[in-house]
């Protein structure tokens, strides 16, 4: 298993598979471990998503010439798994009363 870096996810959205379009909503990406100036707009500073529907992934558009290699983008089915962690979690009852 090799680990790569990705952007953070500070949203959850939703991932519909057609079959033939994969389309990522909702989703909420913020820079990578590496927060590399590459991503921001260069005038804005801002940040902004790159959605391919056809390849079914998800990440930060590249401002530097020739992309960057800082992170890679996110697929439909890394997401679909964080969707599935994070249903499994919010379906988890409290074993023991909280503290206070």
């Amino acid at each position: 298993m090799s680990r790569s870096h990705k952007p953070s996810v500070f949203q959850v959205g939703k991932v519909r598979d057609d079959g033939h379009t994969v389309v990522i909503s909702g989703w909420g990406l913020g820079l990578c471990a590496a927060a590399c100036s590459c991503h921001r707009h260069p005038s804005a500073g801002n940040l902004a998503i790159e959605e391919d529907q056809a390849g079914g992934r998800l990440g930060l558009v590249s401002f530097a010439d020739g992309g960057c290699d800082c992170c890679e983008a996110w697929t439909a089915d890394e997401l679909s798994a964080i969707l599935r962690d994070f249903q499994t979690v919010a379906g988890l009852q409290v074993q023991e009363p909280l503290a206070g």
